[in-house]
């Protein structure tokens, strides 16, 4: 990654490149993945590591796992979200996605539930088995909990690839020859239909022009 900046005032530029190496988890991705929208903190704020590791423990409360990690973290103004108002307080919001081996616990099923969902809908709260333990730090609205299941993709196996030399006794078979294609018939549909309309524009404009004369 080449970051670029210049100064407004002198028109200097400087140039910083970061090399990132992005390597597979060793145990693999996560095959229980839950998404949280953080409503009271913005997308830098939960960058540091030391943020990301609050809210970790403050999902192992309602998650009771401790093999939690983050996979993501993404503003929710790329998901569709609104500015918010120029006021002390108000932040514009933040995904969280964070991933355990373990399944999901009674309290985030039940926060995901159908009945939940239609709680939600009806502008009220969602079911909740257990204490919100990411209050009062991270104002988690729980409607938009999304829980996600990933299953293993199969691995489909790759060439056999082989010495590289013809065995004994075998022989090279070639494609079969196409057969010839007789191009004539286009070729002439494509030079005497242009000359066909040209000469009858010809003709038609030779009479215009001088069989329609006044006194002819």
């Amino acid at each position: 990654l080449q970051v670029l900046a210049y100064n407004r005032h002198t028109y200097g530029t400087v140039a910083q490149r970061l090399v990132i190496t992005v390597i597979p988890a060793p145990d693999g991705e996560p095959a229980y993945q839950g998404e949280f929208l953080v409503g009271n903190r913005n997308v830098e704020e939960l960058l540091p590591a030391a943020a990301r590791e609050m809210f970790l423990q403050a999902a192992a409360g309602v998650w009771e796992r401790g093999d939690l990690r983050v996979i993501n973290v993404t503003s929710a103004l790329d998901r569709g979200g609104r500015v918010p108002l120029p006021i002390e307080g108000r932040k514009e919001g933040v995904y969280v996605k964070v991933g355990s081996h373990g399944t999901f616990s009674s309290c985030l099923a039940s926060a995901a539930s159908p009945q939940s969902c239609f709680r939600c809908s009806l502008g009220q709260q969602p079911l909740a088995s257990c204490y919100d333990t990411f209050a009062p730090r991270f104002a988690v609205r729980w409607c938009n909990l999304t829980l996600l299941q990933v299953l293993p993709s199969p691995t489909t196996p790759g060439p056999l690839w082989g010495s590289g030399v013809l065995e004994e006794g075998g022989y090279f078979q070639p494609p079969t020859e196409a057969p010839p294609l007789d191009l004539l018939p286009g070729y002439l549909v494509t030079l005497l239909v242009p000359l066909a309309v040209a000469a009858l524009l010809c003709l038609l404009l030779g009479h215009l022009m001088c069989c329609r004369r006044e006194g002819v």
